[in-house]
């Protein structure tokens, strides 16, 4: 196994940015899909977890359900753990395993057998987790307490990767398609929430309690979380387009009655809008859930993370930077619910896509807003989120294959890309159609970017290639150069990839679409209007230079 593992090569993964990435050995076995993953393909996961809130620790194990999908191939399996978390046994029935340890990443030799065989290794792990101090930013076990100095305990970890708490292969691109169990260990003062539904609760003779929880569809590995705390259950309903869905809210008992008061209201109007511009709710089978958080909120699928302290806009930002828009909705539970479609239905394959998820929930914010208030509302909001907010210090699609993530760019640069898409497409009902058709298309599905792209290019008839090259490959922001001399309106894009096209909507006498391209073209004008008047539609990002 020593000589295999040696044989092991770093793949330069070339891309289109400012600086050339070079990632390590550890990059490459997170990010990429490695000899050691190609040849299984996940199917469950029944995780089993016991946190000791005092010492900081956890141990447990994880039965990972799999499928060979490949006749030869290497005789290693690549597990993923990242320390200071370690594994203690992989047995598979009464064999116990041997495995050898590189870095974050674990290569065992399992009993090989025939393609398609669907086999089982349970893993026994145990230590103390990686620490989340700002989560859900940076990632880990969140250990705290709530306001009235009780034990409240969970999990964030969609940047850091899944393995930062349970053993899995933590390469995003391979949902678990039969589902996944988590059951919680816990003080039986205490109540363990996880993805959906509760399927078993036991009291143990040790003073403990035992939550079981599994969802039936599949999942991304970050997606699977748990909270511990002293949380009390409200139920509702909603009259959704399959029928009734199962609302659950799970909060601190001391806010019990904010959910009714508040919280169930935020949610269905939420959901009425998504379920019209994305399609269905795609998980009816495992219901919708929100649980109050330690921390701001994270799309933990049917367990959605809350922390907005019930209150409108988003708790914690700079109130500066809340406009009067952000504060007409709760952008909480507006943005992670947007996630349940972009983001758990539509996965992204690589943490270089992220884009996928990030831009398509900002835009659904400006969504919401528009049915509740219209579309004037929806335009302003648009504007005050993202006008002057956009870094360009690195290109919104990072290196792929080495978990690295998209970047900041990925929330408003995607979300400015996709608006700028509904503009070009200049046609609700089509783009509404476009929305609906990705979560039917890749319904339950990981992606990489390409897929989405040209998606979105066949169902609206339209050529974007050149458009997505431009915001998601490039930090160049389009700039329209013109000149207008006697009665005629040149214009050309520069600051451009090779053959960049838009069409662009624009004021100068009146209001019209032009097709700029990186070659000058000519519009004939009835009169000479002044050389400064020329208005770009704010819906498109670009700049515009007059010249000579």
């Amino acid at each position: 196994m020593f000589i295999i593992l040696s044989l092991l090569t770093c793949k330069i993964i070339a891309q289109q940015n400012d600086r050339q990435i070079k990632p390590t050995h550890q990059d490459t076995l997170k990010g990429s899909i490695t000899p050691e993953r190609a040849w299984w393909d996940v199917l469950r996961y029944d995780l089993t977890i016991k946190p000791d809130y005092i010492n900081q620790t956890i141990c447990g194990s994880n039965i990972i359900q799999y499928k060979i999908v490949k006749n030869k191939h290497t005789a290693l399996m690549q597990i993923d753990l990242q320390s200071p978390l370690k594994i203690d046994s992989i047995r598979t029935g009464s064999a116990k395993l041997s495995f050898i340890q590189n870095g974050d990443a674990w290569f065992v030799k399992p009993l090989q057998r025939s393609k398609n065989n669907i086999q089982n290794i349970t893993i026994y792990y145990s230590g103390k987790p990686k620490q989340s101090v700002n989560p859900p930013w940076d990632g880990g076990l969140v250990w705290q307490k709530d306001s009235i100095g009780r034990p409240w305990m969970a999990v964030a970890c969609q940047l850091p990767g899944a393995s930062a708490w349970f053993p899995c292969k933590v390469y995003i691109g391979d949902k678990p398609d039969k589902g996944a169990s988590v059951t919680i260990i816990t003080p039986d003062t205490l109540v363990a929430v996880s993805n959906g539904r509760l399927r078993r609760q036991l009291k143990n003779t040790d003073g403990t309690s035992s939550y079981t929880w599994a969802v039936d569809s599949p999942i991304n590995n970050y997606g699977l979380t748990f909270y511990i705390g002293k949380y009390e259950h409200v139920s509702e309903k909603f009259n959704g387009e399959r029928g009734n869905l199962d609302l659950d809210f799970w909060v601190l008992d001391y806010n019990q009655e904010k959910v009714k008061d508040y919280l169930v209201a935020k949610v269905r109007k939420t959901l009425t809008s998504f379920e019209h511009w994305f399609g269905p709710y795609p998980f009816y089978s495992d219901g919708f859930k929100m649980v109050e958080a330690s921390y701001i909120g994270m799309e933990h699928q049917s367990a959605i993370g809350y922390g907005n302290k019930f209150r409108l806009g988003r708790f914690g930002l700079n109130p500066k930077r809340l406009t009067y828009w952000d504060q007409k909705t709760d952008r909480m539970v507006v943005h992670e619910t947007a996630h349940e479609w972009f983001g758990n239905n539509i996965t992204a394959s690589d943490p270089a896509y992220g884009w996928l998820q990030e831009g398509f929930a900002g835009y659904a914010e400006e969504l919401v807003i528009a049915d509740l208030y219209g579309p004037k509302a929806s335009h302003d909001f648009f504007l005050s989120r993202t006008t002057n907010r956009i870094g360009n210090k690195a290109p919104v699609i990072s290196p792929d294959n080495i978990f690295k993530d998209g970047g900041e760019d990925a929330y408003l640069k995607g979300w400015v890309l996709i608006h700028m898409l509904q503009a070009i497409i200049n046609n609700d009902d089509k783009f509404r159609e476009v929305l609906r058709g990705l979560n039917r298309s890749f319904y339950h599905q990981s992606v990489n970017s390409a897929q989405i792209e040209n998606y979105i290019s066949k169902v609206s008839k339209k050529d974007l290639s050149k458009i997505f090259d431009q915001y998601l490959r490039t930090t160049q922001i389009p700039v329209l150069e013109y000149k207008i001399d006697e009665k005629s309106f040149e214009y050309r894009f520069t600051n451009c990839i090779a053959g960049f096209t838009m069409p662009v909507k624009i004021k100068l006498i009146d209001q019209r679409w032009i097709a700029p391209s990186t070659n000058w073209q000519s519009l004939k004008l009835e009169y000479l209007p002044a050389v400064d008047s020329l208005v770009i539609d704010p819906d498109f990002y670009i700049q515009a230079k007059i010249v000579k």
